[in-house]
């Protein structure tokens, strides 16, 4: 699952922002979506828009939330605040270079391997047969295109603020993807 949508702050480290209104409204849509899976935890990205994005839902389902290392975004830690056509062409030239360092302090490779491993972790460690996962579009998609004939920066664009993919497991083949829920403002 892509957390929902933040509070930018230029001046804050991405991996701090918090939750907008609009993006509690969209903890609610998301769990009210994720209630037919029968989901008994939530596991989050330690980001704080991850984070609380996995516990508004976990509230509205009256289910538990944990924090699972390895989960967070392509770390960009020190890169500047970009505008949207820049932000845009950084995440295309990161797609389209898997193996160079292009943006941030990982390659498009090293962020979807830390990433997968961290799945593959949390789905060791648990017993659930259904197991969400909150976490950042850009490893999303650099993992979910792996397993898939996707394009990754397509399936990036978009996914909105919630979106998700539900992966079979083994396998991680997209069963259905819902790619907004965006609550109206």
């Amino acid at each position: 699952m892509k957390h929902s949508e933040p509070v930018l702050e230029p001046g804050v480290a991405p991996n701090r922002w918090r939750l907008s209104e609009r993006g509690r409204r969209g903890s609610v849509l998301l769990a009210e979506r994720l209630a037919r899976y029968e989901p008994r935890t939530i596991v989050s990205s330690e980001e704080t828009k991850a984070l609380e994005t996995a516990a508004g839902a976990a509230e509205h389902l009256g289910i538990w939330c944990s924090v699972y290392p390895g989960l967070h975004e392509h770390d960009r830690t020190g890169a500047p605040f970009l505008a949207d056509e820049e932000f845009e062409q950084a995440a295309r030239d990161l797609f389209e270079n898997p193996d160079g360092l292009v943006w941030g302090n990982e390659t498009a490779e090293q962020a979807r391997a830390r990433f997968e491993g961290a799945v593959r972790r949390v789905l060791d460690e648990r017993e659930e047969e259904v197991v969400p996962i909150v976490a950042h579009g850009t490893v999303i998609s650099l993992f979910v295109s792996r397993y898939n004939d996707v394009e990754p920066y397509e399936l990036w664009r978009r996914l909105g603020l919630p979106s998700f993919c539900v992966l079979s497991v083994p396998g991680f083949k997209i069963q259905e993807t819902i790619y907004n829920l965006r609550p109206e403002a």
